[in-house]
């Protein structure tokens, strides 16, 4: 099979990240028990599991074998060895984060869980590679073709990635990036009795800020936010009928994410409580200035993009944090969905930078009009 530079490696190397983080997360207690440290593989099977930790463990490493498939196969590599070694990559990682499981006092390295993330992953890989015999994988080839152009892959990885930011709570509707004040806590903590502390003080602000945006800084910030994805989308889709639709999509995608963003946080009776009275503005401000900057090229779409996700970044840096999430966090049986959740913010942080780094390839880079 022909190779082709596939959006499904850089996903499926941040979904690997996702799972070391939800594995390892919090990261602090390190140490050593005395055991060997493989020697959970001959401990029988635990009598102490829940039918929650059954389907988390098969279905969490299902993806990565899917993924993994797909990047190896697209490019170029034999269905059958590259359904062999998506399983031995999800294996070989499901026993690096076992092992070092048993270094944490908070986790307990299993057997059981091993063997279902093996599970998982052989699944998912098994369903790339029946779709792969079925010709799924030309078909979708022969859809970005008419669709997109060829170096696409890191642009649509974006795209993927832009509704999973939104599923940990936004401080403004569809606006990502608002990390400043970790970075300030991190450093701070960072400086703590160096003698700096002062300095430090100076421009960190230990006090949350609690006025809420001005209506036309909301507005502009949850515009912005939905603009950004469709510039993205611009630089990789061939121009035309198609970057309408796209601006369609975007805006379907970014509502429904956020509507369950709200769901699985605050309860489905306050599924449409994001819908602030200048969202439908917002929605529409975005999608009027999309339909028009759907006329310009690849480069100069690019360049309009690097600019809207700076004020975005800038407007979201200057809005409150979420006084309930945290609240309404507490309130989930056993915390049993954190770690997920903190893998989603951390890539509402980081979307708006990974996009600014891509956006700004493209603008430098040779790309044929």
């Amino acid at each position: 099979m022909p190779r082709h530079h596939s959006s499904a490696a850089p996903l499926a190397w941040l979904y690997a990240g996702l799972i070391v983080y939800a594995s390892l997360y919090p990261f602090s207690g390190w140490r050593t028990t005395g055991a060997p440290a493989l020697g959970f593989l001959f401990l029988p099977w635990s009598r102490w599991w829940t039918g929650f930790d059954l389907v988390s463990n098969l279905l969490g490493y299902l993806p990565l074998g899917a993924l993994t498939f797909g990047a190896l196969v697209r490019g170029g590599w034999r269905g059958g060895v590259a359904c062999a070694a998506a399983v031995a990559v999800a294996t070989l990682l499901s026993l690096s984060m076992e092992t070092l499981q048993g270094l944490l006092p908070t986790r307990v390295a299993s057997n059981l869980d091993l063997a279902l993330n093996a599970t998982g992953a052989a699944v998912g890989a098994g369903l790339g590679l029946v779709t792969h015999r079925l010709g799924g994988v030309e078909r979708w080839q022969a859809i970005r073709d008419r669709w997109f152009i060829g170096s696409s892959a890191g642009g649509l990885a974006l795209l993927v990635l832009w509704p999973i930011g939104l599923l940990f709570p936004t401080p403004v509707p569809l606006a990502l990036g608002q990390v400043l004040d970790r970075v300030q806590e991190t450093i701070a903590a960072l400086f703590q009795g160096t003698g700096l502390e002062p300095w430090v003080e100076h421009w960190h602000d230990a006090e949350p800020r609690l006025d809420a945006l001005p209506p036309g800084n909301e507005l502009l910030a949850v515009a912005l936010g939905l603009l950004a994805p469709c510039l993205v989308a611009f630089t990789i889709a061939k121009p035309g009928w198609r970057r309408l639709l796209l601006v369609a999509g975007v805006a379907a995608l970014g509502f429904v994410a956020t509507t369950l963003s709200t769901v699985l946080n605050f309860g489905p009776q306050h599924a449409l409580a994001w819908r602030t009275p200048v969202v439908l503005p917002a929605f529409c401000v975005a999608a009027g200035l999309a339909t028009l900057l759907a006329l310009v090229s690849r480069r100069a779409a690019a360049g309009v993009g690097l600019v809207t996700l700076t004020a975005m970044v800038a407007l979201v840096a200057q809005a409150p944090t979420d006084p309930y999430f945290a609240q309404s966090l507490q309130a989930w049986e056993q915390g049993r969905f954190i770690r997920f959740h903190g893998a989603a913010q951390w890539v509402g942080w980081l979307w708006p930078y990974a996009a600014m780094a891509y956006l700004l390839a493209r603008v430098s880079a040779r790309v044929s009009e």
